[in-house]
């Protein structure tokens, strides 16, 4: 019912009184239906909120197509029926408006000269320059190829008629066509920014270069067997440290000979102490398995000792039991868990979790890059003290749950790892959480989206091996194509009791 002007009401009780009524049923109908659509959207959100906390596990197209279709059952809901009021041209005014920053200094310029009438167009006089306005606009100039042509003329001697020749330079790739450049070039757009072979065969044909994708296959295999020597003392570097963070993700991998795939797993490592203000170079170590069997973060922490900060794996379980390594738990993990609770129904008791554990990301914030006696000291005298509060307000707040609410769930996934969660506290070369080996998973998501699956475990494991120089690369502040391509053009005539010098931390443009 439309809301009637003043002038238009009518002028006798009866009237208005008719009218009151047949208002008060309007809204009465529009409050039922907002009700009853608000916990359709709750009971939704829920749902959604639990399908995506699944997809870290075992995951399917059919769980994708129920995320989307829930997503866009959720966005109808949630969609206004009526067009919203137009903003005020004041509150238009005050939005922010982003501020441009200048182009980088290093870019080559062109100047393009716009020069105007030699004389002027009012009078006819002669014109002379008082000053000049200059603009920029930021181009781009598509890739461009080249052919390296390596010529070696021979000589003859005139006395004994020895023919002389320099030798020729070695090649990245045994009787290989592309150089240095190219392949850090193909690793990079595969492993880095998520470019399959297919598609980077297709990019390269449109400027009339044929390579074929069986081709690009053979030069990422070569260039991973020519860089292994490297990512071995990447890895003995990484399992040297004293604190770990650790992790892992599914992968799909070709099963030979069914036409199906089959879920391997990628594991990273992380050693990365400059919250703590150590200056020891950060690394991150990825490894392969074909499944996730708990014997194979075992086999990778075979030489480690230490503490090891991870989520609540059960296959980690088995090494917390021997001694040899501590467990240090995710505050993350218990926070996301509130999160996904409060974004699908705004709870009250979601709320003041989330509350309480950003307190104590506060106080991390005002400490990072400390040393660790003095992120200690803090830990004890500010953290220390909430976290007994936070104990037992889950505690109590646990008795006046359903047991098989989602708030229950999460509160006693938190406090069945109370003394791994609260570790950090006591501890200055620890962590609040295992952000670390989450933030070093991210490209391997976004390659999963792209390339669907490893053609297999051989696969799997060279998608490792570049994985961890390039995450390592990045985490020393370099350009990881421009590292690599140095690195692939010097590491098969590099001295072997020497390799070391060719870790990203050692480059000289590493700024870390």
């Amino acid at each position: 019912m439309l809301e009637s002007a003043p002038s238009d009401l009518p002028d006798d009780v009866e009237s208005l009184r008719a009218l009151l009524a047949e208002s008060r049923l309007e809204n009465h109908r529009l409050r039922s239906t907002l009700v009853y659509r608000d916990a359709q959207i709750e009971k939704l959100l829920l749902q959604l909120a639990r399908l995506k906390r699944m997809q870290f596990g075992a995951k399917s197209e059919k769980l994708d197509r129920e995320i989307e279709q829930l997503e866009l059952l959720i966005e109808e809901l949630q969609t206004p029926s009526t067009v919203p009021p137009r903003a005020p041209a004041d509150a238009a005014a005050e939005k922010a408006v982003p501020v441009r920053r200048p182009l980088p200094a290093h870019l080559p310029r062109e100047s393009v000269v716009h020069v105007p009438a030699t004389v002027c167009p009012s009078c006819g006089g002669t014109l002379r320059a008082i000053g000049e306005d200059i603009s920029e606009m930021l181009d781009y100039v598509p890739a461009h190829w080249k052919v390296i042509r390596h010529v070696r003329p021979k000589c003859a001697c005139d006395a004994c008629q020895r023919i002389v020749q320099a030798e020729a330079p070695s090649r990245p790739i045994p009787r290989g066509l592309a150089a240095p450049g190219l392949l850090a070039h193909v690793l990079v757009s595969k492993y880095c920014d998520s470019l399959p072979l297919h598609r980077q065969s297709e990019i390269y044909a449109r400027d009339g270069i044929e390579i074929e994708r069986s081709t690009l296959a053979d030069w990422v295999g070569g260039s991973a067997a020519l860089l292994a020597p490297l990512i071995e003392r990447l890895g003995a570097y990484v399992m040297s440290a004293t604190k770990l963070h650790a992790d892992d993700t599914p992968v799909p991998v070709l099963s030979p000979g069914k036409g199906q795939t089959k879920t391997g797993r990628l594991w990273t490592y992380v050693r990365d102490d400059r919250p703590a203000g150590s200056k020891a170079p950060p690394a991150v170590f990825f490894q392969y398995t074909p499944d996730r069997k708990g014997e194979h973060p075992r086999q990778h922490l075979k030489s480690f000792t230490g503490t090891l900060q991870a989520d609540g794996y059960a296959g980690f379980h088995h090494l917390y039991e021997a001694g040899r390594i501590r467990e240090a738990a995710c505050w993350a993990h218990v926070r996301r868990k509130f999160f996904d609770i409060h974004q699908a129904n705004q709870s009250p008791i979601a709320k003041a979790a989330l509350d309480r554990i950003a307190a104590l990301y506060g106080i991390e914030k005002d400490i990072r890059g400390q040393p660790p006696d003095v992120r200690q000291q803090h830990r004890q005298s500010r953290a220390g003290p909430l976290l007994t509060e936070l104990k037992d307000w889950l505690t109590a707040t646990l008795t006046t749950l359903s047991a098989k609410s989602e708030l229950a769930v999460a509160i006693r996934y938190a406090t069945s790892r109370w003394p791994a969660l609260t570790r950090y506290c006591d501890d200055g070369n620890l962590e609040i959480d295992n952000n670390a080996a989450e933030r070093a998973l991210r490209v391997v998501a976004l390659g999963r989206k792209n390339y669907l699956f490893c053609g297999s475990d051989a696969g799997g494991e060279r998608a490792a091996a570049i994985y961890s120089l390039i995450g390592t690369a990045k985490l020393n502040g370099l350009n990881p194509e421009a590292y690599l391509r140095d690195v692939i053009g010097r590491i098969a005539d590099h001295p072997a009791n020497r390799l070391d010098g060719l870790l990203p931390w050692n480059h000289p443009e590493a700024t870390r």
